[in-house]
This record gives C-alpha cells, structure tokens and sequence, in this order.
C-alpha cells in the first residue's frame, strides 16, 4: 500500500516562467495518472491558493474538494487555510476562518505555510484557539514551518495532544543554511512529542543541488529523523507537480523505495503509506509502539 502525503494540484499552473500547457500541467488529472502508474492508491491534496493574475487559484480549496467528491477513495483534502501568501494570514478571526472552510468543504485536514520568521503567532491566543478548532474538528495539521518555529510548535503540540502535526519535507531543514546542524536539532527535539509526524518529501528543496538525484546529501538526514521518530511518524510525499522541475513522481518514490537501505522491509511499508493510512483513517496521531 502506498499513499501520498503531500502532492498538489491545481486549475491553473501559478509558477515562473510560462509553460505551454498552464491548464493541464497541474491538474488533478495529471496526479491521480501519476498515482496509477506508481499504484498509489490515495494522496493528501495540500491546496495552495497561489499564482497572480490570469493563473490565480484562488478556488484552489473548491477545485480540491470536486476531486474529492469524484474520487472519495483517492483524494483526501487538506485545505488553505490562512497560509503566508494568504491576506488574512496571522490576522484575527483565524480559528473562524477554519471552522467555515472544514465545515463548507468537508475537508480531511488543513495546511498553514508560515514565514521563515517566526512571529509569535502560535503562542498567541488567536493561534491558540486556531490549533483549538483544529483538535475540536478531528482534522489533520499540515504545516510548512521553519525550524525557528519548532519550540512553538512543540508547545502547541502538548497543548492539543489529539491532534496529528505532519511537519512538511524533512522537517525544513536544507544543507544549504549555515544553521543546519541546530536547525536540524530542532526537528529531532520535536521527536519527542508523539503528536508530531514529518513528511520524508522535498529531498531536492534539502539538497545542495536540487537536481542531484538520488540526494547523497539529503538521505542521512532522513536516517537521522528515522532514528528519532520512528516509522510510524514518517510519512512519503512526492511533492508533485511542484517537484517537476527538479524530478519525476517516480524519482521522488524510489529516493525513499530504493535508496534508503536503513529501512526494514516492515518500516518501508509503514513510511510509504501504513502510517499515513492510520492518520486518514483516525485523524488521530499514530500510537508509537513501545520499545
């Protein structure tokens, strides 16, 4: 069983430079294609309303929920909701905000891009009571946080211990930041909180060079993050299409499927789609096993 932790899709290409084909390039067509061809039977859809002018997605949480309506058993809907590129981001009245979209939507989870500064938000009230609806609503947390906002995070992490927090690709951190030693202790501190998940995706945004498959420089650090969290708090994102610049859905699969020989044949099954089935199906943290 596999399952995709983190792709996109979209109505309309929204990135630098033009391509031929802005209307099909990141449709929802093109994933779930990928997904037959690799046999991924279900993918988390992280929405990103982004993109300016004739390629906005402002619809891009309403264009993710119709794919879910049409295909119930392959999409699960992790919507926008109040992300950095977002006007009402970090402005008040968010927890409102999330409780109007799970609700008109149906959603399986949400996402919440954040800025590399971090702002304090988490540990305000308005962020509070955000993280509050999102226990209280059985939903997914789907974050793209800097390692400056693990401390925080791991704060809200004890504070609403139902809630499952899947961290976005190894955790945020890069080897090309000279801070990547106590950026990357940062993510391995959080290990210590059983609500915190990380997604084994973004390879190429870690990477030195982000074409250089199969990421030599990447790949110790998602054993490092093995040993910490476990296979039952690592979950396989492709990243696509986002990731098509950089390489293919199958490249993305075989970093972790073929090239992380650390992994037991029980612990590959789990990172490529055991542990992510459990929190779809609970949308509760996955329990870690005692040693």
């Amino acid at each position: 069983m596999i399952l995709d932790s983190h792709c996109h899709a979209w109505r309309r290409w929204p990135y630098d430079p033009p391509v031929p084909d802005p209307d099909t390039r990141g449709s929802v067509e093109q994933l779930l294609f990928e997904m037959d061809v690799h046999e991924v039977e279900r993918a988390a859809l992280v929405c990103a309303r982004i993109g300016e002018g004739a390629f906005a997605n402002e619809d891009n949480n309403e264009y993710a929920a119709q794919a879910a309506q049409r295909h119930p058993d392959r999409i699960a809907v992790i919507a926008d909701v109040d992300c950095s590129w977002r006007p009402e981001h970090h402005t008040p009245g968010a927890a409102g905000r999330l409780r109007e979209t799970a609700e008109r939507l149906g959603i399986t989870g949400f996402t919440h891009y954040v800025r590399a500064t971090n702002d304090g938000w988490f540990r305000s009230e308005e962020g509070r009571e955000f993280f509050a609806a999102a226990a209280e609503l059985d939903l997914v947390a789907s974050l793209a946080v800097a390692p400056a906002w693990q401390a925080d995070l791991r704060a809200i992490a004890r504070e609403f211990p139902t809630l499952p927090i899947l961290v976005h690709h190894l955790g945020g951190v890069s080897a090309r930041r000279p801070s990547f030693e106590s950026d990357l202790a940062e993510v391995l501190t959080s290990a210590r909180e059983p609500n915190m998940l990380v997604k084994v995706s973004g390879f190429h945004y870690h990477s030195a060079r982000g074409w250089d498959f199969a990421y030599d420089d990447a790949r110790p650090v998602f054993e490092r993050l093995f040993a910490a969290y476990g296979p039952h708090r690592l979950c396989w994102g492709s990243d696509f299409p986002a990731s098509r610049h950089f390489l293919t859905y199958t490249q993305s699969l075989e970093v972790v499927r073929s090239y992380a020989d650390f992994l037991a044949k029980e612990d590959l099954e789990l990172v490529l789609g055991g542990t992510l089935a459990r929190v779809l199906e609970t949308r509760r943290p996955v329990p870690v096993p005692s040693p």
